[in-house]
C-alpha cells in the first residue's frame, strides 16, 4: 500500500517528500503484471522461480535471469510482427526465441515475478553488422525501437540488453554483453576485430509495458519488407555464419 506524501512540512522537505513518493509510485508500477510484460503468467513465474529459487539477493537473481534470457532464448529478427503475441513475454518464453523487444519484455517480466521492479526501454540504433538479407528486407541498417530492460537494483535503475545470445555473437565475431547487476550493459560500439558494431542514435526512454501500437506503426512504415518476411528462428544464425566466413576469406 502506498501512502500519500506527508503535508505540512517546509518547502524543501515537502519537495523531497513528493519526489520520494513519486519514485515509490513509479517503482511499484514496475512490479505489476502488464499485457506484454505479463509477469503474472504461470510460465513466467515457474521460469523465474526455477532460476532464482536459492538466490539470496536481487543482484544474484537479476544476473541469473539475464543470462538465461540472453542465451537460452534464441535471438531472431524474423518474427510475425503482425501478431501481438510476438511482443508478449510469456509467448517469447514459450517459443524459445524472439527479437530484442520480446526478450527485453521477458527479462522484465521474470524480474517482476521475483520481486525486482523492472521496465522496458527503447532506443534507435544503427547496426553495422547486420546480414545482407536482413538489410534488404529492412531497407536500412537502422533498428527503430530496439528493446532493452531496466532493473531497479540497489536503489537505482540499471540497463540490461539480453538480445543477442552467445552463439549468435560467436558467429558474428562480437563480444556477448555481460551483466553484473550494477553497471549498465549496452552494446559495444566495436566488435572484437575493431569494426563498427552498434551506434546508439536516439533513446526513447523506459515504459512499464511494451507500446505495441507505436512499434507496429513504425515498423509498418519503415520495414514493409520485414513485416511480410517469413523465416525460421535459427535462420539468422546461419546468415551470421555466412557473413563471418566471407569476412575471413576476404582477410
Amino acid at each position: 500500500m502506498i501512502s500519500s506524501p506527508p503535508e505540512g512540512r517546509g518547502q524543501g522537505e515537502g519537495e523531497s517528500a513528493i519526489v520520494a513518493f513519486m519514485t515509490i509510485e513509479l517503482v511499484d508500477a514496475c512490479l505489476q503484471s502488464g499485457e506484454y510484460v505479463d509477469s503474472a503468467s504461470p510460465q513466467i513465474a515457474a521460469f523465474a522461480a526455477r532460476l532464482c529459487g536459492d538466490a539470496s539477493d536481487d543482484i544474484t537473481r537479476a544476473i541469473r535471469l539475464y543470462y538465461a534470457v540472453r542465451d537460452d532464448i534464441v535471438y531472431t529478427p524474423y518474427c510475425d510482427f503482425r501478431s501481438r503475441e510476438t511482443f508478449r513475454a510469456s509467448a517469447c518464453l514459450g517459443r524459445g526465441s524472439g527479437f530484442c523487444v520480446a526478450k527485453a519484455a521477458l527479462l522484465a517480466a521474470a524480474a517482476r515475478a521475483v520481486g525486482i521492479p523492472a521496465r522496458v526501454g527503447f532506443a534507435d540504433v544503427r547496426n553495422h553488422l547486420t546480414t545482407p538479407k536482413l538489410r534488404r528486407l529492412m531497407g536500412s541498417d537502422t533498428f527503430y525501437h530496439h528493446g532493452y530492460t531496466e532493473l531497479f537494483l540497489e536503489g537505482k535503475w540499471v540497463k540490461a540488453t539480453p538480445a543477442f545470445d552467445r552463439r549468435l555473437c560467436e558467429k558474428f565475431g562480437v563480444r556477448p554483453l555481460e551483466f553484473d547487476g550494477r553497471a549498465d550493459s549496452l552494446f559495444h560500439p566495436y566488435d572484437v576485430a575493431g569494426r563498427r558494431h552498434m551506434e546508439y542514435i536516439a533513446d526513447h526512454g523506459p515504459s512499464a509495458d511494451v507500446p505495441v501500437d507505436e512499434i507496429l506503426e513504425i515498423f509498418t512504415r519503415e520495414y514493409p519488407g520485414l513485416m511480410a518476411a517469413d523465416a525460421s528462428a535459427t535462420r539468422f544464425r546461419v546468415e551470421a555464419e555466412e557473413v563471418r566466413r566471407r569476412k575471413e576469406h576476404a582477410s
